[in-house]
C-alpha cells in the first residue's frame, strides 16, 4: 500500500494525446491531481500541457482531413503519420508530436500545415493565453472550460469538443457504483487495500465461472476496520452478489476482514490467506541472514499437501520461537487458511492465481503509477475518486484469470460445498 508519480512517460505522449482528442474528459482529473500535488509549473506543462496541446493539434488536423480511419485512404487531404514540432509557451519551449497531413498525389509542395500549430508558433501572446488558460483551470478548478477554451484559442471549432467528454467521468463513476451482479456466477472474490498517505481504499475484484474478472466495489477505509469492510460486503450483496452461492475469498491477514466475511456471507465460505502478505509479515521479524532460509521453507511447504505443509511450517516455528518469537507467532497465525487452495486439488496453473492477492494488486499498480508524485491527499473523497478512475481504466485491459480453462474444477468444488451445506440444513430441520 503506497506512494508518489508521473502520470505518463514521454513515449506515451502520442497515445495519450490521441486518447484526449477522443475522450477529453480525462484531462480534467489530471489537472485536479496536479493541483492537489502542488506540482511545479514545469511539471504541469511537461505532463498535462504537452498532452492537451497534442490533443488540440489532432482536433485541428481532423477539421481539415476528417476522421482518421485505419487502413482507409480517401479525400484530397490525407493523414500521413506524425512528426516532431516545437511550441513556445511563455518563457519555455515544449516539444510535441503533431499529425502530418499531405495533399493527394506525389511530389513536393504537398504538405498541409495545421492552422492550430501555425498559430501557436507565430503568435507569442497566443501561447501565453494558452498557458494562462491551463493554469487558470488548475487554480480555479474550472476544468470544464480549459480544453474547449484552449482549442478555440487556436481556431479549433467548439463543435469538435462535446460536453459529453466533460460529463463522461461523472457518468462512469455513477455507473460503477450502481453496477449489479445478478446473473453473474462469481466464484472468487479478491479483497485488498491500498494506502494514500493517511487514507486507505479497499477494493474487491470478482472472477466468474468463465474466468472473467470485474471490479466489484471500492470503499474508503482500511481492511482493519470491520465496519468499513462490512459495509463494502453488504453493498456487494445489495447489488446482486449472492451470499448463498459458495465463493472463495482471497484476502490479506486482516482479522476484521475475516470477521466481516463470516458475518455477511457466513462461515461456510472458504478463505485463502494471501501468501505474499504472509511471507512479508514473517520476514519483517527476521534478521537478514535468516530471511532466505525461512523463505525457502515457506515456498517448499506451500507446494505440499495441507498436512505435510503445515507440519513443515510448525517445525520451522519451533526452531524460531526462542530467538525470534514474533516470527514464529506470525508463521503459525492463520496457518490453516494458507492451505485452503491446496485442499481443493486444483491444477497448478489455476491454484497459482488463487493463493495471493496479486490479481487485485495489478489495478493498485495502475493507481500508484498515476499518483506517485502526489504528496498531499487532503481528503478521502479525492482518494476514492482517483482510485475509482484508475480501477475503471485498468479494468478495460483485464484478461481472463490464469488457468481459466480449469476453473470448472473450482466451480465443481464450490458447488459440492454448497450442496453439502444444503443437505446438512435439511437434516437439521427435518
Amino acid at each position: 500500500m503506497q506512494e508518489s508519480y508521473t502520470i505518463l512517460s514521454k513515449k506515451d505522449s502520442q497515445q495519450l494525446s490521441r486518447f484526449l482528442a477522443r475522450e477529453g474528459q480525462f484531462l480534467l482529473p489530471m489537472l485536479d491531481l496536479i493541483e492537489q500535488a502542488e506540482a511545479a509549473v514545469d511539471e504541469v506543462i511537461e505532463v498535462v500541457g504537452r498532452s492537451a496541446l497534442e490533443a488540440i493539434l489532432l482536433l485541428s488536423a481532423r477539421q481539415i482531413a476528417g476522421d482518421q480511419h485505419k487502413g482507409k485512404v480517401s479525400g484530397e487531404i490525407r493523414w500521413y503519420g506524425s512528426q516532431r514540432g516545437v511550441i513556445s509557451l511563455a518563457e519555455r519551449k515544449l516539444r510535441v508530436t503533431k499529425p502530418r497531413l499531405r495533399k493527394k498525389g506525389q511530389g513536393a509542395g504537398k504538405e498541409v500545415s495545421l492552422p492550430a500549430y501555425a498559430a501557436m508558433q507565430k503568435n507569442g501572446r497566443l501561447s501565453e493565453r494558452i498557458l494562462s488558460l491551463l493554469m487558470q483551470g488548475i487554480s480555479t478548478r474550472s476544468y470544464a472550460n480549459v480544453l474547449p477554451a484552449m482549442a478555440e484559442t487556436v481556431g479549433v471549432s467548439k463543435s469538435q469538443i462535446s460536453r459529453q467528454w466533460i460529463e463522461a467521468t461523472d457518468d462512469q463513476i455513477q455507473q460503477f457504483t450502481a453496477r449489479r451482479f445478478d446473473g453473474r456466477d462469481i466464484l472468487i472474490v479478491y479483497i485488498d487495500g491500498i494506502r494514500f498517505g493517511p487514507h486507505h481504499v479497499i477494493g474487491a475484484v470478482g472472477v466468474d465461472s468463465q474466468g472473467f474478472k470485474q471490479v466489484l466495489g471500492l470503499t474508503e477505509g482500511a481492511t482493519e476496520n470491520a465496519a468499513v469492510v462490512r459495509d463494502l460486503l453488504n453493498d456487494l450483496v445489495a447489488r446482486g452478489l449472492d451470499p448463498a452461492r459458495r465463493q472463495l475469498f482471497v484476502m490479506d491477514g486482516s482479522k476484521a476482514l475475516r470477521a466481516a466475511i463470516d458475518e455477511v456471507f457466513g462461515q461456510a465460505h472458504p478463505v485463502q490467506r494471501c501468501r505474499k502478505h504472509k511471507m512479508s509479515n514473517v520476514l519483517d521479524h527476521l534478521p537478514e541472514e535468516l530471511k532466505d532460509p525461512v523463505k525457502g521453507v515457506l515456498q517448499a511447504a506451500w507446494r505440499m499437501s495441507p498436512e505435510e505443509g503445515k507440519k513443515q511450517i510448525r517445525q520451522q516455528a519451533r526452531q524460531l520461537e526462542k530467538l525470534h518469537p514474533s516470527a514464529a507467532a506470525s508463521l503459525l497465525e492463520g496457518l490453516d487458511e494458507l492451505f485452503t487452495v491446496n485442499a481443493m486439488g486444483l491444477p497448478k496453473a489455476l491454484s497459482r492465481c488463487l493463493c495471493t492477492t496479486n490479481l487485485i494488486e495489478s489495478p493498485h499498480s495502475g493507481v500508484r503509477m498515476r499518483t506517485r508524485r502526489v504528496c498531499n491527499w487532503p481528503d478521502g473523497q479525492m482518494v476514492l475518486r482517483w482510485a475509482t478512475a484508475a480501477f475503471l481504466e485498468t479494468e478495460k485491459h483485464f484478461q481472463k484469470i490464469g488457468g481459466y480453462k480449469q476453473i470448472w474444477m473450482l466451480k465443481s468444488y464450490l458447488d459440492e460445498l454448497e450442496n453439502e451445506q444444503t443437505l446438512a440444513e435439511k437434516r437439521r430441520v427435518g
